[in-house]
């Protein structure tokens, strides 16, 4: 079953801070399906507090079916010098297992494209792990590339420390 665009019981909306219990849900289904299940320490606390709080550091769109939420896109403001315009990262893209394939990664997706261009980014780009071929191949059906040449570098925890210290 592929879900209409026009489906009344279908609706993307943005988050409130009392799905916080649902985002943190979904972030966990999403980290055991990554197999990164042991990196989350996310609470609804910290998740209400850095989305919904005095400066919000990302936004969440929900998709619901049959008022249900079954899936997410968590995405923030980026910047390229190169195009001197923003973009959006997005982080988190999830729909839950049983409702994939029936267009709700694509409405996200979709509806993401179309806040990038009102709010006039230049580009929308995420990560995908390496193994995921069926997110790969969704991304590269609706026309996203990888980035050759590009990897990806992160500072966290005893590291991240170790640098800020460095600075004057």
């Amino acid at each position: 079953m592929q879900l209409p665009s026009n489906c009344p019981e279908f609706k993307i909306r943005p988050a409130r801070v009392s799905d916080c219990s649902t985002i943190l849900h979904f972030i966990h289904l999403l980290a055991e399906y990554e197999k990164l299940a042991h990196e989350v320490v996310a609470d609804e606390e910290k998740l209400a507090a850095t989305l919904f709080g005095d400066s919000p550091s990302a936004e969440v769109i929900i998709a619901e079916y049959q008022s249900k939420p079954v899936g997410l896109a968590l995405f923030f403001t980026n910047y390229s010098t190169f195009l001197a315009q923003p973009g959006i990262y997005l982080e988190d893209l999830f729909v839950e297992a049983n409702m994939r394939g029936k267009g709700f990664g694509k409405a996200l997706l979709t509806h993401l494209a179309k806040i990038a261009v009102s709010r006039h980014c230049g580009r929308l780009e995420w990560s995908v792990l390496d193994w995921n071929q069926p997110a790969i191949d969704f991304y590269q059906s609706l026309g996203a590339l990888p980035m050759e040449g590009w990897t990806v570098n992160r500072l966290t925890g005893e590291a991240l420390q170790s640098v800020a210290k460095q600075a004057n």
